[in-house]
């Protein structure tokens, strides 16, 4: 059996990293998540002072750039990688939503993505990966294999991460992540730098009315596909 990449790209809170994992783990392929990298990169800046409600200091970030190092150290007990910042775990802090109200105005420096899109190729040297993010199939991987696009509507995606949100204790409407969720969109699509876009050769799947299972299956039989073509 070949070994082939899969790059999935789409909205955010679309189910990208959940659905990535889930390929990765059936295929036994390695699993990166590059919205955990950019989102490890503001965190930096949170960290810094570089950004923040009132703050606006992001020039100061790309000199620092040396000094921010990323990996990957794999979860046994739950059974995927979890994103270390200059060595410390970092899974969790990532997700918080002061991260992604400042990660879109993040990744648009250029300088930023293009030490991120560097890290991000030579993890898919060997193939039998399964990336996902903004610009994987566009960008990164543009020869892979299969390449996803993900979306759903804003208020569907809304709804996703306002219950996550929750359930990690957050104290958040869910009108606050709506707009969260239409701003990232904004920003995403109309960057400079490697905007959001579908690829011209990417298989589209919207899950606004699909399960996580429907959605896994469709994936699962698309990638089957593309493993098994001569």
């Amino acid at each position: 059996m070949k070994n082939i990449t899969i790059a999935i790209d789409g909205h955010s809170s679309t189910g990208k990293s959940t659905m990535a994992k889930q390929l990765a783990k059936a295929l036994g392929y390695i699993y990166v998540d590059t919205g955990a990298m950019y989102r490890a990169v503001t965190l930096f800046a949170l960290q810094k002072g570089y950004i923040g409600p009132n703050v606006d200091k992001l020039d100061l970030l790309i000199p620092d750039l040396p000094l921010i190092h990323l990996e990957f150290r794999q979860n046994d007990a739950l059974g995927y990688s979890e994103i270390f910042l200059n060595k410390v775990n970092v899974e969790n802090k990532i997700r918080t939503l002061e991260v992604s109200r400042f990660v879109s105005q993040v990744s648009v420096i250029k300088e930023v993505r293009h030490k991120l899109v560097i890290l991000q190729k030579e993890m898919g040297v060997k193939k039998g990966l399964v990336m996902d993010g903004r610009d994987i199939g566009t960008v990164v991987f543009p020869d892979a294999e299969l390449k996803i696009f993900m979306t759903a509507t804003p208020e569907i995606r809304a709804t996703r991460r306002y219950k996550e949100l929750l359930d990690r204790g957050a104290d958040i409407s869910f009108e606050e992540v709506l707009e969260n969720v239409q701003q990232r969109d904004y920003l995403d699509s109309n960057r400079e730098f490697s905007p959001l876009r579908k690829a011209d050769d990417a298989v589209v799947l919207d899950n606004s009315t699909m399960s996580p299972e429907q959605q896994f299956q469709k994936a699962m039989s698309l990638a089957e596909d593309r493993i098994n073509t001569p």
